[in-house]
């Protein structure tokens, strides 16, 4: 077992021990925020042929290229397109079609003009100015080349790429099965968001955040239960996630009180200790195992230290064990907008803001820090890292770090 690693130490090695869950096939409609489980390749054109960019007229460009105010060129209307519909009739010298947008472009013709720019009768268009060949036609994979590489394996699908493969005409999508994480919270002074005040009682905060953590990612949350500070409580509802879910959370008893009895519960559900506590702060205290080859990450029960330490070192294992070939969050350098007045022996993780002015990026660090201090995370996607060792830090300082 390790103690006291760094956090990137202890995130390259979750990592090393998840695989991605094994692949379904489902209905487009249905993938949204799913991973794709093999490279899609475009098996057609996008568009699959010239098409016009707007409601006008399809014509010759040589037979407008002179063209003016002052000498206008009428052209006769030999057929009207709608949309959905295909040319029927070339188009020769001194012809126009009457094209709607989308419009498979008619043959012999070369350009098309919008309608606002032209007089038109049912029988003729008038045009004032040359066109060039080739204006307002959209060609025939403009979009997309048969057998480009739509999205890799591993990449999340997005609107965009929805869209895109509903181009390609892909009604169902091999995808990675959605993992069910099992969340687990202890301790004797917990209750749920529900419950009355009572006297030494505090609210569940921790499982309603990693709820929508864990939705955010694509997952699903199984809250398996609330547990005193008792390890035979805790190692049941470990039992009973590792049968039926893919990785097992719970947030504290994590450091090393009286009641701290988190580790010695995955023991007994049978987990082997590979870490206890990881080298930064907030979210110091933890400890990770494995058990029937599934991760059993044990956090804090301080909420802010629990989310900070899932961020830094459990997100990528989670989006890795959804099939994520993007695991790792965004790194950033920003320079600190205000200064930090605090020492820093260990790595800190600092919540905050990116802000752009005057073409600087700048870090805005959330007012309170503590362990205990969730509400200064609201609105918050970016983590800086102050260095160990670190003292009081001047308003201008760069930094490094990551956004979720």
């Amino acid at each position: 077992m390790r103690n006291g690693i760094s956090w990137q130490e202890a995130r390259d090695l979750l990592l090393s021990l998840t695989e991605a869950t094994e692949e379904e096939t489902l209905p487009l409609p249905e993938c949204a925020g799913r991973v794709l489980a093999m490279d899609l390749e475009a098996a057609q054109d996008v568009p699959p042929f010239d098409r016009s960019a707007y409601d006008g007229y399809a014509l010759r460009a040589e037979d407008v290229e002179k063209a003016s105010e002052t000498a206008p060129v009428t052209l006769r209307i030999t057929e009207t397109v709608p949309a959905g519909k295909v040319p029927l009739l070339e188009v020769t010298r001194g012809t126009a079609a009457h094209v709607m947008t989308g419009v498979k472009i008619p043959t012999g013709a070369d350009c098309v003009i919008d309608f606002e720019s032209t007089s038109f009768t049912r029988d003729t268009v008038t045009l004032t100015r040359p066109l060039k060949r080739g204006a307002n036609i959209v060609r025939q994979g403009e979009d997309v080349r048969k057998g480009t590489l739509l999205a890799p394996k591993g990449t999340m699908i997005d609107a965009f790429l929805a869209g895109a493969l509903a181009s390609q005409g892909v009604s169902r999508v091999p995808v990675y099965r959605r993992p069910v994480i099992g969340l687990i919270s202890t301790g004797s002074e917990v209750v749920e968001a529900g419950s009355p005040e009572a006297p030494g009682k505090i609210r569940n905060a921790s499982r309603a955040a990693f709820e929508a953590l864990l939705i955010r990612e694509g997952c699903a949350a199984c809250y398996l239960g609330l547990a005193g500070d008792d390890a035979g409580e805790i190692a049941g509802l470990i039992t009973r996630g590792l049968t039926e879910c893919d990785a097992v959370l719970l947030t504290g008893g994590v450091s090393v009180g009286d009641w701290d009895v988190t580790p010695e519960a995955m023991t007994l559900a049978g987990a082997e200790l590979l870490v206890r506590g990881v080298a930064m702060k907030p979210g110091m205290a933890c400890a990770y195992g494995t058990a029937r080859g599934k991760l059993v990450l044990g956090l804090s029960g301080n909420p802010a230290s629990a989310l900070t330490n899932y961020c830094a070192c459990v997100l990528p294992a989670v989006r890795k064990l959804g099939g994520r070939k993007d695991v790792l969050p965004v790194p950033f350098r920003a320079v600190l907008k205000d200064g930090f007045k605090k020492k820093s022996p260990s790595e800190r993780l600092l919540r905050g803001k990116l802000t752009l002015s005057d073409g600087v990026v700048r870090f805005e660090a959330s007012a309170a820090q503590g362990n205990a201090v969730l509400s200064s995370a609201v609105g918050c996607g970016a983590f800086a890292v102050i260095p160990a060792g670190s003292g009081p830090l001047e308003a201008g300082e760069s930094l490094h770090g990551f956004m979720l």
